[in-house]
């Protein structure tokens, strides 16, 4: 049968399309989910204020010893740079930081594949498990860490056979030290450098510590505090694992977390690999399976193992597995890979952008603290006062909504950063459960200007030496009575919280 030389001509465009579909989904997911409405409740919102506010971070919070250098360094200074550039709001920034490090790390994955579509079919497989996490898409340096990662699992894949080169060396320096510069993180990855080695991938893995080890020094070195940036890092981390009591007083992340439906994933792979006659290459041979199980174990004691580290690696271990398959299913030029593609998009798209549980609209029902709103005249912070709160959330939106403002918050991204005396009042108060009485620290300290908020639903909270206000949804502000301000008396009776409906 004679081939028709047309159809031959335009062959050798299926794969662009491909590309095409593939960026198109890409782009779209974040789209979408902005669409909704939504919005982080955590970290993406304060690095938008700081890139708006343009303070040190000793501006901003009540610290227990100075912040030396932002361990962050490089994200806060693309927010301020970025602010400069646009004249946006902060808002626009969380937003803008949504799309592009959702798009950067799916480009990236994307671009080091032989099929691209693969990609997007790892990603519905983790969104159809469950696994799929929001931190994809919540706007924070953490998914420059998880680019670099995939990139390199995936580039590797591609130079596997050959021994490192000295250029691969400088290439892996210059992936880790952006992220590290970024991100911060640096010490964590040593988990990559340990799953190489576990893999047996000894040369790479000794051309993957010199090339952490050197890009770490890079990051250091590009924020002119070298030894101060590497240590402040190291030294929040400890902290924010160290400091309490049980772990079920750490932030969300942190906290221990399971995940079985990674191993049932897993498990319908390695069936797959059973009943599909094509040549396979064991997962043990490859770094990724070892960080992922590294991840999945860890994370039974800090959540963040798994996240960050385990559940991008998994997502590898998917793409390279089904683009097995679609190797063996149709050529590099077959136009039905576009049609696979196609299907594969829509498939993703409805799937991450599903509105499950309210997971992409409940910030709809945020409510916030603004200077310009006039029912709160008086009742915010005055000029050199303090926030006195235990909810970080509460600290993010404030501080989002309000970056220029002139006071402080004795509660920032992280607890152990707080002066000794606040932390034990903090830890004293979360670990009664919120307990009303156990305010007392803060309420004693409390100057006129000071104020003292509380994240509860239903009456005003029993502290009767302060007076109350029901100032938004979910937030009472309370303050020093405006009648004995400035005085030691004591109040005689609790004033009544009224509430004002923004």
């Amino acid at each position: 049968m004679i081939s028709d030389p047309s159809q031959n001509r335009w062959r050798r465009y299926a794969p662009l399309v491909v590309y095409l579909v593939v960026m198109l989904a890409i782009l779209l997911i974040p789209l979408k989910i902005i669409a909704y409405g939504f919005l982080p409740a955590d970290d993406a919102l304060r690095h938008a204020a700081q890139g708006v506010s343009g303070k040190d971070w000793s501006q901003v919070l009540v610290l227990g010893s100075p912040i030396k250098v932002d361990f962050q360094f490089g994200w806060d200074l693309f927010q301020r740079l970025l602010f400069r550039w646009l004249n946006c709001d902060a808002e626009t920034l969380v937003e803008i930081s949504m799309v592009s490090l959702f798009v950067l790390f799916n480009t990236a994955a994307m671009l080091c594949l032989k099929r691209p579509e693969a990609w997007l079919g790892a990603l519905f497989l983790d969104a159809v498990t469950g696994n799929f996490p929001d931190r994809f898409v919540l706007g924070r340096p953490l998914m420059v860490t998880m680019t670099a990662l995939v990139a390199i699992l995936l580039l590797w894949e591609r130079r596997r056979l050959d021994p490192p080169r000295a250029r691969d060396v400088l290439g892996i320096a210059l992936i880790v030290g952006a992220a590290c510069f970024i991100h911060g993180t640096w010490y964590l990855w040593v988990l990559l450098v340990a799953a190489f080695f576990l893999a047996r991938q000894f040369r790479w893995g000794m051309a993957l510590a010199l090339g952490w080890g050197a890009g770490a020094v890079l990051a250091g070195v590009a924020t002119g505090h070298p030894l101060n940036y590497l240590t402040e890092a190291a030294l929040v981390a400890v902290r924010c694992v160290s400091r309490y009591a049980t772990q079920d007083m750490l932030v969300g992340e942190l906290q221990p977390h399971m995940n079985f439906n990674a191993l049932l994933v897993l498990g319908l792979l390695w069936l797959t690999r059973q009943a599909v006659k094509i040549s396979w290459r064991p997962w043990t041979a490859h770094p990724a399976f070892w960080l992922a199980g590294m991840g999945w174990i860890l994370g039974c004691r800090t959540g963040r193992f798994w996240f960050d580290w385990g559940l991008p690696a998994l997502l590898v271990l998917f793409a390279l597995d089904l683009q097995s398959l679609l190797e063996y299913a149709a050529p590099l030029d077959a136009w039905k890979r576009a049609g696979c593609a196609g299907a594969l998009a829509m498939a993703a798209y409805a799937a991450i952008t599903s509105d499950t549980e309210s997971r992409w609209t409940y910030s709809l029902h945020n409510q916030y603290l603004t200077q310009d709103n006039p029912s709160l005249r008086g009742w915010l912070p005055e000029k050199g006062g303090i926030f006195y709160s235990t909810d970080m959330q509460f600290f993010n939106q404030t501080y989002m909504k309000n970056p220029r403002a002139d006071w402080k918050y004795v509660l920032g991204f992280e607890p152990t950063l707080m002066p000794a005396e606040d932390f034990v009042i903090f830890h004293r108060i979360i670990w009664n459960y919120g307990d009303d009485t156990f305010y007392d620290g803060w309420v004693r300290k409390m100057r006129p200007e000071d104020r003292l908020e509380m994240t509860r639903e239903g009456g005003p909270p029993g502290i009767p030496q302060l007076e109350w206000l029901h100032a938004v949804k979910g937030y009472w502000i309370g303050r020093l009575p405006r009648a004995e301000a400035g005085t030691n008396a004591t109040p005689k009776a609790a004033a009544n919280g009224r509430r004002i409906e923004p």
